[in-house]
């Protein structure tokens, strides 16, 4: 009876993978698929514009005009002179759509853009969302100007993350401009 009840539990646990598959994610040495996602500046952003030109970091958050995102965005607004020593063009984005991370970049008044996914195509392209996560996960994906992964940040702290994206940049050998 007791080896039968695991069987069956075993066999649930594996249908119930099949009924909710999620996205792989990308990870490091991954190339990026080409995106194109509107910015809350009002320019559109694709990948293949800076193919060979700049690095690119992008910053996925949960959701706009929460207590994290906002120390998050005030945090890249506070290093962006630093962080512009760098070649790399950064964003930050999330499943909001265009109007909602206009209103809140100008709350914020932010000197970067952020990218507005809200059919979620790039999120579930880049493993931040899943079926059984709707909103992104709090990751930064750092991007060679070749289009790959340099490395993949799941340990974003709030508060610092503009002067850790400056760190990462540094240890990563992103040329300066």
């Amino acid at each position: 009876m007791k080896k039968t009840i695991i069987r069956m539990a075993a066999l649930l646990i594996g249908l119930a993978g099949f009924a909710s598959p999620t996205h792989a994610e990308l990870k490091a040495g991954d190339k990026v698929p080409d995106f194109s996602l509107p910015g809350s500046d009002g320019k559109t952003y694709k990948l293949s514009d800076f193919a060979g030109k700049q690095a690119i970091v992008i910053a996925w958050y949960p959701k706009a005009f929460t207590g994290g995102w906002t120390r998050e965005c005030k945090s890249l607004r506070e290093s962006g002179k630093k962080l512009r020593e760098f070649d790399v063009a950064y964003f930050t984005a999330s499943c909001d759509d265009a109007s909602t991370n206009r209103r809140f970049a100008e709350s914020l008044e932010l000197d970067y853009p952020i990218l507005s996914d809200p059919g979620k195509e790039t999120a579930k392209a880049f493993g931040v969302v899943n079926d059984s996560h709707p909103f992104p996960f709090r990751w930064t994906y750092y991007i060679s100007k070749k289009g790959k992964i340099l490395h993949v940040d799941k340990s974003v702290k709030a508060g610092s993350h503009g002067a850790d994206i400056y760190g990462k940049l540094k240890d990563l050998g992103i040329s300066k401009r």
